[in-house]
Formats: C-alpha cells, sequence, structure tokens
C-alpha cells in the first residue's frame, strides 16, 4: 500500500517531527485495520484491498462515521482526515493512484478553542520562590525547563532538541531548531542567563559518563525524553493552577499570551514563536479580547 513510501517522503524529504510522523503512522495502521475488517470495505466481502486505487470515497466516509460513534472530537476526527489527505495527495502526485478519494470529504465543524495559559504573574512569583526549586542538579534543571518554556515560547520537541552549543551566552540568545529544521535565535532574559550559566556549571560537576551534548538531561545524564518534561511540568504548575491541562504547551500559550496583554505586536510574536504564518498566531488575540471583557465587567458601573 506504499505506506512506508509515504512514511519516509514525510520523514526525510518534508521533515516532520518524530512526534508527527508516529501520528501519521498511527492514523493510517488504525485505517488499514478498519478496511481489513469484514464487513467495513465496500469491496466485495471475497476481495481483498491491495493497492490503494480500490479505496474509495465510501470506505473513509464510512470510517470517519465509525469514528465519530467511538465519540471522538470534532477536532480529533479531523486530523485523521487531514493525514488521510496528505497520504493520497502523496499517492496522486506519485502516479500511484489516479483520483483522491478524500476530495469530497468534508471537516468536522468544531468549536473554537481558546489557548489554555496561567496567570503569568503566579508563574512569575513561583519562579522566584526559594522554597519550590531544591538547589541541587535536579531541582536547578526543572526551574530551568519551566523558565526555557515560559521565557521563550518554544515548543517541547525545540526544548528537547538544544544542545550546550546552542547558548549563546554574549549576546544572550538560544538557537533553536524548529519545524522543518527552521532555525530562529531567541533573546533570553537576564535571569534566565544567570540560570542557565548555574545550570551548566552543576551540570558539569555531576561528571556523567556518556558526555551527552544535549543541554537537558536526565538524572543520570542522558537526553531528556517528552515525559519527563511533561511530569515536570505538572508537577510545578499544579502549585498555581488547578486546571486539568498542564503541559509544556501551556507555557508556550502564555509565553505569547503575556506578550500580547503587555503590548508586543503579532508579527514581532509570530517571530518568536517560529510559526510560519500571522493566522496561527491571531488565536492569541481571542484571549487578549476575553481579557478585556472581564476588566469592563469588573470596572464599569453599567457593566
Amino acid at each position: 500500500m506504499f505506506l512506508e513510501r509515504f512514511i519516509q517522503y514525510i520523514q526525510y524529504e518534508k521533515r516532520y517531527s518524530p512526534h508527527t510522523v508516529s501520528a501519521y503512522e498511527s492514523d493510517l495502521d488504525q485505517f488499514m485495520r478498519f478496511l481489513n475488517n469484514p464487513g467495513n470495505a465496500i469491496v466485495a466481502p471475497e476481495s481483498t484491498i491491495t493497492h490503494p486505487d480500490q479505496i474509495s470515497y465510501h470506505d473513509i466516509r464510512n470510517w470517519m462515521v465509525e469514528l465519530i460513534d467511538q465519540k471522538l472530537t470534532g477536532r480529533s476526527v479531523n486530523r485523521k482526515m487531514a493525514t488521510l489527505r496528505k497520504y493520497f495527495k502523496f499517492l496522486l502526485q506519485e502516479g500511484i493512484i489516479t483520483q483522491n478519494p478524500t476530495s469530497k470529504i468534508r471537516s468536522q465543524k468544531v468549536p473554537k478553542q481558546l489557548p489554555v495559559v496561567v496567570e503569568g504573574d503566579s508563574l512569575a512569583k513561583m519562579l522566584n520562590d526559594d522554597n519550590i526549586f531544591t538547589n541541587d542538579f535536579t531541582g536547578i534543571r526543572d526551574k530551568l525547563i519551566i523558565e526555557i518554556l515560559f521565557g521563550t515560547g518554544m515548543r517541547l520537541a525545540e526544548l528537547l532538541g538544544l544542545k550546550d552549543s546552542d547558548i549563546n551566552d554574549y549576546e544572550g540568545t538560544l538557537k533553536v531548531l524548529g519545524k522543518r529544521n527552521k532555525e530562529r535565535i531567541i533573546p533570553i532574559n537576564t535571569e534566565l542567563r544567570i540560570l542557565l550559566g548555574q545550570y551548566m556549571e552543576v551540570k558539569k560537576n555531576e561528571n556523567f559518563d556518556n558526555n551527552s551534548l544535549m543541554l537537558i538531561v536526565t538524572s543520570k545524564g542522558a537526553k531528556a525524553y517528552p515525559n519527563l518534561i511533561y511530569l515536570i511540568v505538572q508537577k510545578y504548575l499544579s502549585n498555581i493552577s488547578t486546571q486539568n491541562k498542564r503541559s509544556p504547551h501551556v507555557l508556550r500559550h502564555t509565553f505569547a499570551t503575556s506578550l500580547l496583554n503587555n503590548g508586543a505586536d503579532l508579527n514581532s510574536i509570530k517571530e518568536l514563536l517560529g510559526h510560519a504564518n500571522l493566522s496561527a498566531t491571531q488565536i492569541y488575540t481571542h484571549n487578549s479580547v476575553e481579557r478585556l471583557k472581564s476588566i469592563y465587567k469588573q470596572a464599569h458601573p453599567k457593566a
């Protein structure tokens, strides 16, 4: 079914992140298992789908209906349909199929969700509290993770990809490798620069055997992994937030919203976040509007 060829295409030519590639593989595997389940495919029961040109619009529509019946959210269904669109578009470009069965598939309507943020002032206060973080390697590393995510707005994958050599202490910047291997330079504040220096010193004193070049490492000196960062972020955000969502991306949203609320223009925020276009950044204006509405209701006598 040319699945391996497609995965190599998005991995090496399109340079999708490992997380995205894994999600595409999972979606396609789920779709193929659906097709191979007797009674699901439109082809005759005794037939077996051996080539993607045997897959019809009705097969895809049936899978969409099953996903909806499984109570998946419209957003999740749309993501899986986006995977199929990309897959069949690739097959069409390669001349493997002559018609794209996803061309008539319509996305599910989903309500717009505002980015989840935490209170910036509370977060800053927590980071300045000497009783929150221990003064050993683990405590300094954990604080650095929160400071970097909140102070730069970088993505989880970008944080995990940081190397010691990406720090420019003289210029006060971090070099970040973003989506599609696009590099960008992010300025860092004085407190973060000082913390980076402390972390590098204590990391050096740990005398890890593996001599990892990665900036963020585990307590044994190995390259940090996504679940470790999630656990660290959830642990410390629980001190200031009761909301269910306490992920690294919440800190990215908080970074962007804080900049916007304090007068930064959208184009500057777009560049700092590494967004490909301004439309992705404009979602943060909705949070600012909601904040203004809240202030108005509290302050105006006729609100």
